[in-house]
This record gives structure tokens, sequence and C-alpha cells, in this order.
């Protein structure tokens, strides 16, 4: 959180692109964890963000729309009876490889800032600038989590199954 707003939110790389990282705490939670816990998390993260920023709730709203969505994304990309007992994080190894982890990651945080800029202008008004607005830094905040997961390598917590 800190690392989000006294770095990433001081780096301009252009008026459009604002890379957000502060949410990969949602993204990394175990795939079956309670989902009013993870309501309640995001709700929490969000309201952090906004005490920081002095806003009137974005991204509290746009971490519960994240929290909302990650389910729904998780059971379509993973078949439920891989999930009931799976303590795992999402990752590049619990996925399958790169391309599902990103897709995973990229469709969340598109989903994360399309609301948020949507939020804060209040309306699509000029449809090109809120379009190049958020797939910039979607595209952006992807490729710093493709760094951050190269250099931090998070080790997975492997539970065995009791038959």
């Amino acid at each position: 959180m800190l690392f989000q707003v006294y770095v990433l939110d001081t780096i301009r790389l252009h008026q459009m692109i604002t890379p957000y990282i502060y949410f990969l705490f949602l993204l990394w939670l175990p795939f079956n964890i309670n989902r009013v816990l993870l309501m309640i998390l995001a709700l929490v993260l969000g309201f952090t963000l906004d005490s920081f920023r002095h806003n009137p709730g974005f991204h509290t709203a746009a971490c519960v729309l994240l929290a909302y969505v990650r389910p729904f994304l998780i059971n379509l990309m993973i078949p439920q009876q891989e999930l009931e007992n799976n303590q795992e994080e999402p990752s590049a190894q619990t996925m399958g490889g790169w391309l599902p982890y990103l897709f995973y990651a990229g469709i969340l945080m598109l989903f994360h800032n399309a609301w948020l800029f949507f939020l804060e202008a209040w309306q699509f008004g000029d449809a090109w600038y809120f379009f190049q607005k958020t797939i910039g830094s979607t595209v952006i905040s992807l490729l710093l989590l493709l760094v951050i997961e190269l250099i931090f390598s998070r080790k997975q917590k492997y539970r065995a199954q009791s038959f």
C-alpha cells in the first residue's frame, strides 16, 4: 500500500497511464477463500487507499467489484473439483503456466481499472480517452505484475490431500 501511495502515485508515465498494483493482495489470496471474507478484505483495502488519497470511495468500489468478479473468473478457468480442497494461491505454477495466470490477472485488472476510471470521470464522455486510459493502465499494471512475479518468487504451500 505504501509503495502504491508514495512511489507509483508519483510516477506519471503519461497523463493517461496510472500503474496500480495495490490490489495484488486480492489476486493472490487462495482460490477457496470465503467470499464474504474476500469482500471485507477488498472493502478494507480500497478504503485504506481512499484514505491516503482523500477520494470518496473510488478505490473501495473498484476493489469490491474485483473481489466480486474474482470467484466467477476462477470458476470459469479452473474446474470446480480441483478447487474444493485447493489451498493454493493463484500463480503461474498453480494455474498451468504464464498465459492463464496473466489472463486471470489481466481480466481482473481490466475490471478494476475500467470501473475506477469510470467513477473518477463519472461518465464515459470521451470514450476513446476512457478506453486508452483503461487499456494503458492495465497493460502497465500487468507488466509490473510480471516483473514482481519474476523478481519476488512466492513459495507455494501444498497441502497433502487425505483420502
